[in-house]
Formats: structure tokens, sequence, C-alpha cells
């Protein structure tokens, strides 16, 4: 059953401060760990915090593993830098680089949801020798596109396709700030259209049972305070990311490795896992979460949590 991890619980989690050329990291550190035992790097994704994997910090940490969690750039606690080419995949896995250096790691297990999949996946083909497993939950690792990735976007999904419609700069940043506590609840996935509608509609604003009223006022609470830019960034980059990885085209991620995913999680209907099998040349296991939506370690933290524990007690 999930565990409600008060407020202060999280806040009285250390913190350490990483420098990643120049970008400063907020990095929350718990758990000794056991000697042997590489430490764990959680990764989050859009629009969501360091917080967001507070069941799994608490849980890996209580089994023996030191669990590192950063704000990733962009977002909390960490630096948000205003240049859009502040924010592409090379800078992030180097910012993940910067945490193992900053803590005397050679390697370390990476885990990642959403956003922070991809840059695990990356980091694996990218940085090969500081990634001991990698796991990663809702995006799948996928092969290298043949064409810039945004004009087939555009094409197959229209201009009012949220990763589409997060080109313009100031546009959906402005949109999803205008009401940070609708922008983090939506069922809605974000588009224009979504953005022009003024009127809410009924329970709107009532978050998903498993996100307290104290968690949202943590999450929306932070997003007032930096807004959205920062993670809309890491979209910006999407056509310029693909052109910075061409020397990977070829990799393969051959360390151990784990998917998991909601089968009601709306992504794979964009982004399907057709690539595992070739992508991953020591999976280890894909977990389909039977129910699950999108926000899947806060949504259902009990079997992610044993999911990764198996894992690790495979690879670690």
């Amino acid at each position: 059953m999930r565990k409600h991890i008060s407020i202060a619980e999280w806040e009285r989690v250390a913190t350490r401060e990483v420098t990643s050329g120049d970008v400063t990291l907020r990095v929350y550190d718990h758990g000794e760990g056991r000697p042997g035992r590489p430490p764990v790097v959680l990764c989050h994704g859009f629009p969501e915090l360091a917080f967001s994997w507070r069941h799994q910090l608490f849980a890996l940490a209580e089994a023996g593993y030191r669990v590192l969690v950063p704000d990733m750039r962009g977002y909390g606690g960490s630096s948000r830098p205003a240049d859009v080419d502040a924010y592409d995949i090379l800078s992030l896995c180097g910012d993940l680089a910067a945490i193992l250096d900053d803590v005397g790691a050679d390697d370390a297990v990476f885990v990642g949801h959403d956003w922070g999949a991809n840059v695990v996946w990356q980091m694996a083909l990218a940085h090969p020798e500081r990634v001991r497993a990698v796991a990663g939950m809702s995006v799948p690792v996928s092969r290298r596109a043949p064409a810039p990735p945004l004009p087939i976007l555009r094409e197959r999904l229209g201009d009012d396709f949220y990763m589409v419609w997060f080109q313009e700069p100031g546009v959906a940043d402005e949109a999803l700030r205008r009401d940070v506590r609708r922008t983090l609840v939506t069922k809605e996935i974000y588009s224009a259209r979504w953005a022009a509608r003024t009127e809410l509609e009924e329970g709107e604003l009532t978050p998903p049972p498993w996100l307290d009223a104290d968690e949202l006022d943590y999450y929306v609470d932070t997003f007032e305070a930096t807004g959205f830019s920062g993670g809309l960034n890491y979209y910006r980059n999407l056509d310029r990311n693909w052109a910075l990885t061409e020397h990977l085209a070829e990799r393969r991620v051959t360390q151990p490795s784990l998917f998991v995913t909601g089968s009601k999680d709306p992504v794979a209907q964009f982004m399907p896992a057709k690539d595992l099998d070739r992508m991953l040349t020591d999976r280890r296991g894909t977990l389909v979460i039977d129910g699950a939506g999108h926000w899947i370690q806060q949504q259902r933290p009990d079997e992610v949590n044993a999911a990764l524990l198996e894992f690790l007690s495979e690879v670690g």
C-alpha cells in the first residue's frame, strides 16, 4: 500500500549542489549504500521534479542503496538557463556524469521516467562506461529517426500536437503558467485548443487519487515560482538532439535494462515500444502495470518499487 510521504520528511532529505559546466543541480542524496553496490540515480520528466520519486527514494534507501535524485536542469532548485540550446541531450547526459563525479562514483544504475527515460537511454549510449544498468519508464528507447523528428511529428500529428505546439518560445510557457494547478492536474494533453478554453470543466481542478493535497501544493508552489520554460526547452531541442547524436546511431544499449509502463499510458499511442528488441541487447524484462497511466512511479509505487528492487538485485 502506498505510504504517504510528508513534505516535512521530504524536506529533511539531504541535498548537495553539483556543478555541471555553467549549471548547478540540486540533488537529493539519501541512503548509505552497501559496499559494492552502485548508486541509483533517478531522473524525472515533464512537468515533474525530484519530488516525483519520493516513494522510490525512501524505499530504495531502506533496501540498502544510495539514491541520488536531481531536480533536472531547468527545474525546481536547479539552474534554469535562458538559452534554449542549453537543454540539448548531450548537456543533460553531462549533468548525470557530473553527479557521479561529485560523489566519486565510477558508474551508477540510472532510472528515468518520461523525459528522464529519454535522458537515461541516451546516457547508456553516450557514456556506456558510466552506466551499470538502466531502466526507463513510460518512454521506450527507440532507434534513430530517418530525418529530424519535428517535421515528421507535424506531418503525422498536426500543429496542435503538444510537442509541436511547445516549439514557439513563450507561447506554451505563458499558457501553462496561467493556471499552474490546472496545468498539473488536467487529464487532457496540452495543446493550443486546451490553452484557449477559458471555462473550467466540472472537476477539472480535482487532483488524481494518488496525489494528496499537500503533494499537489508542493508542485504548484514550485512551478508558480519557476514556470515551465526549462522543461519546455527540452522539447525545443528535438531536432538539434537528432543532429548532435548522429555519432551514436549504430550503438545499442548493452547494459542490463528494464522497461516499465502502464497499460493506460497515452504515450504508447504515438511512441510504441517496437524497438526494444533491437535496441536493448540485455533486456531483463518489460513490465506493463495493468490499469496504470503515465505518472506510474507515483500512481503505482508498490509495483514500481518491487520491479526496481528485483532489477537492482540482479545487476547491482
